[in-house]
């Protein structure tokens, strides 16, 4: 049985981690601590910015009081609102159209460690800001992806909105990162896992894999719970 679909938002709705990664640059240059693309996607991606930031400090043994990072999340913020702000970003094939055929139909949830600051204007530029019946971000929990904290509120916070009970095994989750399907599977969900950042064989925690969401609707995603 499916009881509840969530997405993720940067690498499974929008192509955005190449914006992510210039504006976290434009912070880490001028400390000596500028990325390599290869260096943000095999650490990075899949954090939220408070621990990127963290990691990246710690790593160089630097300071990374909670303070220190908190500036730097405001700041590469800024700078990231700054590059959305002339429109959003492209939408991957297929995820615009799925949102909209399951909203609706069955309760919806968008769960990522972005900040409410970044995706805000995007999903409505996008015209899917109402689509979800509950979005959990960053500022939401006091631990983001790989924790499952953030894949639990959403499904809680779906019970809630449709006040009845959805057992965690009968959401899914729909991810691109290692790191996310790590979240969503210590909250007890299946996972769809997207090739759009990772090859399929970082993917194998997932409970299925495809390279695009072209082609899905509600009864696509119901035969691939009952799946043998």
């Amino acid at each position: 049985m499916l009881q509840a679909v969530v997405f993720d938002f940067d690498g499974v709705i929008v192509d955005t981690e190449h914006l992510h990664y210039e504006a976290f640059n434009k912070i880490l240059e001028p400390l000596g601590l500028g990325l390599t693309w290869e260096d943000y996607v095999r650490d990075l991606i899949g954090f939220d910015d408070r621990g990127a930031f963290t990691w990246t400090l710690q790593k160089a043994g630097r300071s990374a009081s909670v303070e220190e990072v908190r500036a730097l999340v405001e700041r590469k913020a800024a700078i990231f609102n700054s590059m959305v702000s002339g429109g959003s970003p492209t939408p991957f094939p297929g995820s615009v159209e799925l949102i909209r055929a399951l909203s609706g139909r069955i309760p919806l949830a968008l769960c990522t460690g972005a900040l409410r600051s970044d995706i805000e204007p995007i999903i409505h530029g996008l015209a899917i800001a109402n689509a979800f019946d509950a979005i959990v971000t960053a500022d939401d929990v006091s631990a983001s992806k790989p924790d499952p904290m953030s894949y639990r509120l959403a499904v809680d916070l779906l019970a809630e909105r449709y006040n009845r009970e959805i057992i965690h095994e009968t959401a899914l989750a729909i991810e691109d990162t290692p790191t996310g399907i790590a979240s969503a599977k210590g909250a007890g969900l299946k996972v769809l896992g997207l090739t759009n950042s990772y090859d399929r064989e970082y993917l194998d925690r997932a409970d299925f894999v495809r390279d695009t969401l072209v082609g899905l609707n509600l009864d696509a995603l119901r035969e691939l719970m009952v799946a043998p």
